[in-house]
């Protein structure tokens, strides 16, 4: 049996409290007087809250790294000393009890002040240290966010950057990311979002797909066209031509056909570049990938919004705001 599906509680956390208990009781004494408090140590809510978060005490231990044993240890002494099952085991998942549940909704706001504590008597504009870890769409880790990083790293020297790329909506807690920035509409309301710009983009060939299909005068003659399918989710619906009409105040969607689907951006532009069908993609895409020449500059997809996203009930820690204005300045026009 996999030593997930122990659980190390006993049904009596501390007999010898017990005993005193019923003592002082026997004796007219207030019970609540007679038993110490218990006071959870930070590291073992820290570990149990990651173990929460992830479902798994591998996971937690690989994040905080530390040693398997010392986080179900943590665990297990804080389920005794609360006389309390916080955690359901099973052999596939871990999962929170219904006090479980209750004792971390407490636990994360108690985290968040000590984290704030922590830097209390740091300088607001002191030098960032530490480790951020950042989840972003890899057309833009790859492109003007990773092409001007150095000039943060230079202000902040003792900052440690780790950079996970794709395309895909990626896991924040489970993936242990600070922050996520991501392009397009925020569909989680479980995750905080901060506003950092917009998006532009424009609609590219390639000039052997101009040379054997021609370019595309209005969105009436997208019906003889290839689109590059781009579905970065499973759950993605076929991809369509999108513009907006100022006149009518809207976005107007246009199906086309397709002979390829990708799943993420270097795909798709390479795509484009082979000549298999039009994309919509950020005019950097040309500077980077000579070949390629715009097409309709007079029906553009509307501009998409670039959030910062981050846990909903976490302040976010300053290196993440800061990093977050910066990006602000990467993306203003």
């Amino acid at each position: 049996m996999s030593n997930e599906s122990t659980n190390g509680l006993s049904s009596d956390p501390r007999p010898e409290e017990r005993v005193r208990f019923w003592e002082a009781r026997a004796a007219g004494i207030d019970a609540a007087a007679s038993v110490p408090a218990y006071t959870p140590t930070a590291e073992d809510l820290r570990i149990f809250a990651r173990v929460a978060a992830l479902g798994s005490f591998t996971q937690a231990a690989e994040q905080l790294r530390l040693p398997r044993a010392t986080v179900s240890t943590a665990v297990q002494r804080l389920e005794k000393r609360l006389g309390a099952r916080l955690l359901q085991r099973t052999t596939r998942r871990v999962g929170l009890t219904g006090d479980g549940q209750a004792f971390l909704d407490r636990c994360v706001p108690v985290l968040d002040s000590l984290d704030e504590l922590g830097g209390f008597f740091h300088r607001p504009d002191g030098p960032l240290d530490g480790r951020l870890r950042i989840g972003m769409p890899l057309g833009m880790s790859a492109g003007a966010v990773m092409a001007r990083l150095p000039e943060f790293l230079a202000r902040h020297p003792a900052l440690r950057i780790e950079i996970s790329s794709s395309d895909r909506r990626a896991d924040m807690i489970a993936e242990g990311l600070d922050c996520i920035i991501r392009v397009g509409a925020v569909v989680d309301e479980s995750l905080a979002c901060r506003p950092l710009g917009a998006l532009h983009l424009g609609n590219f060939a390639s000039r052997d797909y101009v040379r054997a299909y021609g370019s595309p005068d209005s969105p009436d003659d997208l019906a003889r066209h290839w689109l590059v399918d781009y579905r970065p989710n499973p759950s993605d619906g076929p991809a369509q031509f999108e513009y907006l009409d100022a006149g009518a105040g809207r976005t107007v969607r246009v199906s086309m056909r397709s002979r390829i689907t990708v799943d993420n951006s270097a795909a798709y532009q390479a795509a484009c570049r082979a000549g298999l069908g039009l994309i919509q993609a950020p005019p950097s895409v040309v500077r980077r990938a000579p070949g390629l020449v715009a097409v309709l500059p007079d029906f553009l997809p509307p501009p998409m919004p670039v959030n910062l996203l981050f846990p909903h009930f976490r302040h976010p820690p300053r290196r993440v705001r800061v990093f977050a204005d910066w990006v602000m300045e990467v993306l203003s026009p």
